[in-house]
C-alpha cells in the first residue's frame, strides 16, 4: 500500500492519484477505455482488484473511487455496473460518477436514484462508510435541510470516525457559501478537535476550514483583501500552523491516501502566513507532487506550485 514518503529531486507534477502507483496504472487504463468508448473485461477486473485490495481502509477506498470516477466519464461506470449489478464497488463508482456529473451545469442526473444506489451498496457492505458519505454529498449538492444530514452523519461516524472525504463534505455543506454558516463550521471543528488523533486521515480539516475562510475573505477584493495578512496571525490560525508545520512533514507521520494533498494545503497556508522557511520544508516533503487545490485559487495550479517549489529547492 503506498504511503507518504519524502522524494528528493523530483520535478513538479500533478497526478490525481498522488503517490498511489497502483491506482495510477488503473487510471491510465480506464482513460484509454474512455477514449475508445468501451470497457473490456480485463479493465473491469482491474477496477475490481484495485478497489477490493484496500480492504477496510475506507479512506483509501474513497480516494481511489474519486480518482477513477473522474477518469471514467459517465458511460464506463454504468457499463461496469450493468455487468456487475451486485458488486458494491461498481455501484459506488457509478454513484460517484453521478455526483461529478450532477455538479456540471445543465446536468439531468437523478440524485434520488443515486441515493438508491448508495442504499443498495450500504446493504451489501454494511461496514463501509462510503455509501453514506456519497449520500451526504448528494444532500450538499441539492442544498437539502440540515435535518437530513444528522442521521447520515451518525452512520458515517459509527463506521469510520475520521474519514477524510466525509469530513470535507460536511465542511463544505456547513460552510456559509453553501447550506450553513461560520458558526456551524466552528461547531463541527469543536466537535472533532479534542478527540481526533494527530495523524488521522481527517487531520487537515481545521486547516482546510481556515484556508477556505481566507480565500473567501480575499475573493471580493477591497479592504477585506488588504487586511487578509492579519488572518494568519490570529491565535487559532497560528496554533493550527505551528502544530502542522512541526509534525506533518516528518517521515511517515502522515500515511493516509491523500497525505500529499494535505501537505500542499499546509505549504500554501504557510506561504500566506509569511512563514517561508517552514513552507519550503513542507514543499520539499511533497517530492514535487502538486494538488489542484488550493493553488488553483490564484491561477494555473501546477504553475503556482512549481514557482514556490523551485524556491524551496534553491534553499535545499
Amino acid at each position: 500500500m503506498p504511503v507518504f514518503r519524502r522524494r528528493k529531486g523530483s520535478r513538479p507534477r500533478m497526478l490525481p492519484e498522488l503517490d498511489d502507483a497502483a491506482l495510477g496504472q488503473v487510471r491510465r487504463r480506464v482513460e484509454t477505455c474512455w477514449d475508445r468508448g468501451s470497457l473490456d473485461t480485463a479493465v473491469m477486473a482491474l477496477l475490481k482488484d484495485v478497489l477490493g485490495e484496500v480492504g477496510d481502509d475506507w479512506d483509501r477506498k474513497a480516494h481511489r473511487l474519486r480518482v477513477l470516477a473522474g477518469s471514467a466519464g459517465r458511460a464506463l461506470p454504468g457499463i461496469w455496473r450493468e455487468h456487475n449489478p451486485r458488486n458494491p464497488d461498481a455501484l459506488l463508482l457509478h454513484a460517484w460518477s453521478d455526483l461529478l456529473q450532477a455538479g456540471q451545469e445543465g446536468s439531468s442526473i437523478d440524485l434520488d436514484a443515486t441515493r438508491a444506489t448508495c442504499r443498495l451498496a450500504a446493504e451489501l457492505v454494511p461496514a463501509d462508510p462510503t455509501p453514506w458519505t456519497l449520500h451526504l454529498a448528494t444532500l450538499r449538492l441539492q442544498r437539502r435541510p440540515s435535518s437530513e444530514l444528522s442521521g447520515i452523519w451518525r452512520e458515517i461516524k459509527a463506521r469510520d470516525p475520521w474519514n477524510r472525504e466525509a469530513h470535507l463534505q460536511a465542511l463544505g455543506y456547513l460552510s456559509p457559501d453553501e447550506c450553513g454558516s461560520s458558526g456551524q463550521v466552528l461547531e463541527l471543528l469543536d466537535s472533532v478537535r479534542s478527540a481526533m488523533p494527530p495523524n488521522a486521515p481527517a487531520v487537515g480539516l481545521e486547516l482546510a476550514a481556515l484556508v477556505r475562510s481566507h480565500q473567501r475573505d480575499i475573493g471580493p477584493g477591497g479592504m477585506v483583501a488588504l487586511g487578509a495578512g492579519e488572518f494568519w496571525r490570529r491565535h487559532d490560525a497560528v496554533t493550527v500552523l505551528d502544530h502542522a508545520a512541526h509534525y506533518w512533514p516528518g517521515q511517515g507521520f502522515l500515511s493516509h491516501a491523500q497525505a500529499l494533498a494535505d501537505l500542499n494545503l499546509l505549504a500554501y497556508a504557510l506561504i500566506k502566513a509569511t512563514r517561508p522557511g517552514e513552507a519550503a520544508s513542507v514543499l520539499r516533503a511533497t517530492g514535487g507532487m502538486a494538488s489542484p487545490w488550493p493553488w488553483n485559487a490564484e491561477g494555473e495550479p501546477l504553475e503556482r506550485f512549481s514557482h514556490y517549489y523551485a524556491r524551496a529547492r534553491e534553499t535545499d
